[in-house]
């Protein structure tokens, strides 16, 4: 098992635009792009490997006839075949709905899906530009059901400006959105459960106004104002940084201005590299690849160490 790319998974959105392109170096095959899937099994939208022995191969494939080797034997004990985290890198050329995600027992109970838990690193974002996370006070829900009727709702929500590097954890029930002008990287629960309260009324490609799911977020909903969101982590050089550990997944910063070897030998999972800035050669015992900005890689559990040959690179750095 080598260090393993693949092909990114493609997501038109009304609201993309070109920074997969203009500043990732994505193949975009128009300018309204709005999500790079680096690291799928979601049903419908499995990953397929881009180089060496395995090349062409689906990534679920891959799992299935290498679960342990692939993912490690504890992450198979608590999710079997099923790949538990999803990748993506977002860009949001306009305000995205606002929306938030229910926790694993709702979404168990009403799709048969995971919750969805996730968190954001900031890759770029002008300056002005925000985020939309939880509320700015302690809501009532009869307050909140008169603010979706009188379309007051954003004067409700609490808005966080950002800037490149910055990091939050988006709990289950948050309400929340990706403000216009940001591009960041998503890690997340595999999960496509979204509850879309407020898009700012605007219509889709032909012409109608989207889906809202304002009874179904009710239940799901976190009323309660909570600063537990933004994330303030060390930024230390040639170390290992960490930002959020959960459940589903633990994501540290990694800044190298030279080779480096880490050991992965007590780490009984696999790992998954992205590149936020920089480059370098990624080795493994059995094979190297050249990791860019906007790539990403997947280490299998089985590997005892991955090195990375450099001048400089800033990653992410996930596993369970």
């Amino acid at each position: 098992m080598y260090p393993l790319k693949f092909k990114p998974i493609l997501k038109d959105r009304l609201w993309g635009g070109s920074k997969l392109k203009d500043i990732l170096g994505k193949n975009l095959p128009h300018d309204k792009v709005g999500e790079s899937w680096e690291i799928s099994a979601v049903e419908g939208a499995v990953s397929v490997v881009v180089n060496g022995a395995f090349k062409g191969m689906s990534f679920q494939d891959i799992i299935n006839k290498n679960s342990i080797d692939v993912l490690g034997e504890n992450v198979v004990k608590r999710f079997g075949k099923k790949f538990p985290i999803l990748i993506k890198f977002i860009d949001a050329k306009l305000d995205l709905s606002i929306q938030l995600h229910p926790d694993d027992e709702l979404a168990k109970k009403r799709h048969n899906s995971l919750g969805k838990k996730e968190m954001w690193y900031v890759m770029n974002a002008p300056k002005k530009a925000s985020l939309i996370i939880g509320f700015n006070k302690t809501i009532r829900k009869k307050e909140y059901e008169k603010s979706l009727k009188e379309n007051t709702l954003l004067d409700i929500l609490n808005y966080e400006s950002v800037k490149e590097g910055d990091a939050f954890f988006i709990n289950t029930g948050k309400i929340h959105a990706i403000g216009a002008g940001v591009l960041l990287a998503e890690i997340q629960q595999t999960s496509d459960i979204t509850y879309r309260v407020f898009d700012f009324n605007r219509k889709d490609k032909n012409n109608k106004l989207r889906e809202l799911h304002s009874n179904m977020a009710l239940d799901a909903l976190d009323f309660n104002r909570k600063d537990d969101f933004r994330i303030s982590y060390s930024k230390r050089k040639n170390r290992s940084n960490k930002i959020v550990t959960c459940p589903y997944f633990n994501t540290n910063f990694i800044h190298l201005n030279k080779d480096c070897e880490i050991d992965l030998s007590e780490r009984d999972s696999f790992t998954i590299y992205i590149c936020v800035f920089g480059s370098a050669k990624v080795e493994t015992e059995f094979e190297n690849v050249l990791l860019e900005k906007g790539e990403t890689t997947l280490i299998a559990a089985q590997n005892k160490f991955v090195s990375f040959i450099t001048s400089e690179i800033k990653l992410l750095e996930v596993s369970l």
